[in-house]
């Protein structure tokens, strides 16, 4: 954990959000800034920056992030269609600086998406 991190201070509970999943690799939280009626953020319990930081060693962690995004859509009813997204770096739109799945949904998305 990076005690500086916004993300990892939601982890240890010292900054409230709505968890909506939690074990030991990850966790998900509602964002409080929603780009679609549905916005989960997932991260892995690890601190690293971003998916250049991630290592061959994170490749288990990384499918999981995937599947906890696919099972919350469906507890999330956003089966008709849905998005996940990973920023990598501030020219992508990263702000926090700790890799996180945006999981979005309730809404038609366009393409391309930038």
């Amino acid at each position: 954990m990076d005690p500086d991190c916004l993300f990892c201070k939601i982890a240890a509970k010292k900054i409230p959000a709505k968890i909506l999943h939690e074990d030991a690799d990850v966790f998900a939280f509602a964002d409080i800034n929603p780009q679609a009626p549905t916005h989960i953020l997932l991260c892995p319990q690890k601190h690293f920056a971003s998916l250049n930081e991630a290592s061959p060693e994170d490749q288990a962690l990384l499918g999981k992030l995937q599947l906890v995004a696919a099972d919350l859509a469906r507890k999330h009813n956003l089966l008709p269609g849905y998005r996940t997204v990973i920023n990598s770096g501030a020219g992508a739109g990263q702000t926090v600086f700790h890799l996180h799945v945006h999981l979005l949904g309730g809404r038609e998305f366009a393409w391309p998406p930038g």
